[in-house]
């Protein structure tokens, strides 16, 4: 039996469903809920299995299993409505891959430090880098909280600290170690929805880190050419995280994308069924799926590496 998405709703309007990566939770973009909170987009935050307050795949739970989920899970929450895609990491991954499969309903796609090659030894990745580290903040610090931060951030500072603390930390702890170890023995889609025909005519921008050691900046930059109205950005003093460490630069390369997909005319009138703020129980042909405004953080820690 298929595990029921986790979800958070916020505003009405637009279906803007939002995806985060490997080892953390909806929480890592949050931090971005404000581009959008004024315009007219239902943003809908997806925990996927295994982490957050979804419970984790059963049997193999791989790769292309978690991308069929998402696929069943996007048609449970919205049927067979349009809808844009803001994705991080792994979540960028399954956006392409979802896009491949759903065609034009998708309309718009944001991706930040998206996973292109799934398999790590094949990624163009840059040498391991730290821009900035002020020790007195790393020396405050719990060990394990020191390590988790550490093992990502290239800014390991106050600010930076902060921002990976509040939406990177939460859903790390929260993670379910053995889903993340089944997921990490079948991390390929070579059975599963292929890339290989996708093409886009959506607004796209992609926005990486310049120093990301985990999915590097060169593999994205090969994506465009199956993207008619694709903006690139590589982000100098950034890493994995690019919008905890250079918040304002990815806020407006966001707010630039939104206005694309709005003044395109193509996105949703209205409301989708059961949008809204605070606690909701959304309709859907099988099983309710609760929505709700965050989730309980557990003790397991684990990486946010894709």
């Amino acid at each position: 039996m298929m595990p029921e998405p986790h979800v958070v709703r916020r505003g009405r309007g637009t279906p803007l469903i939002v995806l985060h990566g490997n080892g953390v939770d909806h929480r890592l973009l949050l931090s971005l809920d404000h581009v959008f909170a004024d315009g007219p987009w239902e943003r809908i935050f997806i925990d996927l299995p295994g982490f957050g307050g979804t419970a984790a795949l059963t049997g193999t739970g791989g790769l292309i299993e978690l991308a069929c989920w998402l696929e069943s899970a996007v048609d449970a929450l919205l049927g067979e409505g349009p809808f844009a895609i803001l994705a991080n990491s792994l979540g960028g991954l399954l956006a392409l891959h979802l896009t491949a499969r759903l065609g034009t309903r998708v309309f718009g796609l944001a991706l930040i430090a998206p996973v292109v090659e799934p398999d790590r030894a094949r990624r163009t990745l840059p040498a391991r880098t730290v821009v900035e580290r002020d020790d007195a903040v790393l020396a405050s610090l719990p060990p394990a909280d020191r390590e988790a931060f550490t093992d990502v951030a290239v800014r390991q500072t106050a600010e930076s600290w902060a921002m990976f603390r509040d939406h990177a930390l939460p859903g790390i702890r929260a993670a379910d170690g053995e889903a993340m170890a089944r997921l990490a023995r079948h991390y390929r889609l070579d059975d599963g929805p292929s890339l290989g025909s996708l093409r886009f005519e959506g607004p796209t921008v992609i926005v990486t880190g310049r120093q990301d050691h985990v999915v590097g900046f060169r593999d994205q930059f090969e994506l465009l050419d199956r993207f008619d109205a694709a903006s690139y950005v590589v982000v100098d003093g950034a890493g994995h995280n690019v919008h905890l460490e250079q918040p304002d630069l990815v806020d407006a390369l966001l707010r630039e994308w939104a206005h694309r997909v709005v003044s395109t005319g193509k996105s949703a009138p209205g409301a989708a069924p059961g949008a809204g703020t605070g606690a909701a129980t959304v309709a859907v042909d099988r099983a309710p799926i609760t929505a709700d405004e965050d989730v309980d953080t557990g003790e397991h820690r684990s990486g946010n590496h894709p």
